[in-house]
């Protein structure tokens, strides 16, 4: 209880505090900091933190800071623009002081043009202050207009330490980067309880909207951190690779040497098209050492997407990986792809792309769950991404996966291709029998397999590399352990690049 009649030391030191002993303790015993040392550990040290709306609702009592801080700081010398739940004060939920306290500081982010961060540990709304929180025009259906509205102009990044409930799940769902803590952070539009009640499905709190699950099935968290401490760490370093707004670019740093490796990369890729390598080996030999930041690593893992340092500088990868699935596509792995090179084109990062990639997944199952929609979705992010963006076929690329991968037709800066790489509608298996199978099954069993080889070989002469370069289809065959040198090169020299968009209202995208 904060004592009003005090001296302002001692509310301002009740208000800092929290809420009761019995709540801190709660948190504590499942490994949840508070929030006030949240912050401390997210914003740089010795530095000055400008809390607003620090006496909000004080004179309710029980509500200190109304259940959540707000204010600005600096993270790595750059400034940003915070709020943070309060789980001690009524399990963090809004009144309508707090989402006024939210609303505010997201329009202090918009008038510096600075970095938001999102806190997150929240039961939603009070029930019994919906009146004055919930519908009017600065109520909590603000919070999200204003997210939309910041969008693409400034970095949004939510820590979700704790629950995210109901309405207040959009605070994740609109930005830019969603790091959840396993075992704590949750987010669901409805309760177990209230499933059970409404639909009569019973369903634990972590099926239902766990972080694991989100990381790894739905796709809504991006992070999945073990403790707060690796959350509050990635966040960090997830900014590193930010500018602090559109109009500026990230900043570029001492470069360093890709870490030292027994094999080369030409010892890496297989000679094979079809046996699977790990494409976070070759990522490692054109990367600076230690400088990889993956996104969404659990989700549709068959598509890689995250942040390199080549050089010093700031490159988005988009990269299949044959050890998943063989690297194709599905309505998964293209939702992941198409939201990683939006970000990156809203705050100029340029994109390469490693393709290696049998073209996207058929059958009924694929189709019902919309992969014609979901694989138009990822051309139009890639088509519409003005940033330098060059693509590299590594082994293959097949039918529409060189489409997605922004192949020739989609302009990128260059297409390279390494000795070995391919480029067909379909791979030579795949158009033997789609070409030759009646004549096959007419042919003598003895006689099948030479023609089939024949055929086979026939096929992959016309698809010869150098004949595609010939063909002006790739711009350059590079050798894979000069691969990095080249890629360096042209970044460089595309950093001038400009594009002026089409000119229309907006496009009607695929979703």
């Amino acid at each position: 209880m904060i004592d009003t009649t005090g001296s302002h030391k001692q509310m301002t030191e009740d208000i800092t505090s929290g809420g009761n002993e019995k709540y801190h303790k709660s948190n504590a015993d499942k490994g949840k900091m508070f929030v006030r040392e949240r912050l401390e550990k997210l914003l740089d040290e010795g530095t000055i933190h400008l809390e607003d709306g620090k006496f909000a609702n004080v004179m309710a009592g029980d509500l200190p800071a109304d259940g959540v801080v707000t204010g600005m700081g600096d993270i790595a010398g750059v400034s940003v623009c915070f709020m943070a739940n309060d789980s001690t004060v009524k399990a963090g939920s809004w009144g309508s002081r707090t989402v006024e306290k939210i609303i505010r500081i997201q329009e202090t982010a918009e008038s510096l043009q600075v970095p938001m961060l999102y806190l997150v540990d929240s039961a939603g709304a009070r029930i019994t202050d919906q009146i004055e929180m919930f519908p009017g025009r600065r109520g909590a259906g603000r919070i999200f207009h204003n997210q939309i509205a910041l969008s693409g102009q400034i970095p949004q990044i939510c820590l979700l330490f704790g629950p995210s409930a109901a309405g207040g799940a959009y605070i994740p769902a609109f930005c830019d980067l969603v790091i959840m803590v396993e075992g704590n952070a949750s987010m669901y539009l409805g309760s177990p309880r209230m499933a059970e009640m409404v639909i009569g499905e019973r369903v634990s709190l972590e099926e239902m909207g766990g972080a694991r699950m989100h990381c790894s099935v739905s796709g809504c968290g991006d992070v999945l951190a073990s403790n707060e401490d690796e959350a509050i760490e990635s966040a960090k370093k997830y900014l590193s690779y930010m500018p602090k707004n559109f109009a500026n670019k990230p900043k570029k740093i001492e470069a360093q040497l890709p870490s030292s490796k027994e094999k080369t990369l030409e010892d890496i890729i297989p000679d094979n098209q079809n046996a699977p390598f790990d494409m976070y080996e070759l990522i490692d030999h054109i990367a600076d050492a230690n400088s990889f930041y993956e996104v969404k690593k659990l989700f549709a893992p068959e598509i890689i997407t995250g942040f390199v340092r080549m050089d010093g500088a700031v490159v988005g990868i988009v990269a299949n990986q044959p050890k998943m699935k063989g690297g194709v596509l599905f309505h998964d792995s293209a939702d992941k792809a198409a939201r990683f090179m939006t970000i990156c084109d809203a705050y100029n990062i340029p994109l390469l792309f490693l393709a290696d990639v049998p073209g996207f997944m058929i059958g009924t199952r694929v189709e019902k769950a919309g992969i014609i929609r979901h694989g138009a979705k990822m051309l139009s992010a890639m088509s519409s991404a003005t940033v330098p963006r060059i693509s590299v076929i590594v082994r293959k690329a097949y039918g529409a996966g060189l489409y997605a991968m922004s192949g020739p037709a989609f302009e990128p800066d260059c297409t390279l291709a390494l000795p070995s790489a391919q480029i067909a509608v379909m791979g030579p298996e795949a158009a033997v029998n789609a070409v030759y199978a009646n004549k096959i099954q007419e042919l003598p069993e003895e006689e099948r397999a030479q023609f089939v080889a024949t055929k086979r070989k026939e096929y992959q002469e016309n698809i010869d590399v150098y004949r595609l370069a010939s063909e002006m289809i790739i711009d350059d065959i590079v050798e894979p352990d000069l691969l990095r040198g080249e890629l360096i090169s042209r970044f460089k020299q595309y950093e001038q690049k400009s594009v002026q968009p089409p000119v229309k209202k907006r496009s009607v995208t695929p979703v």
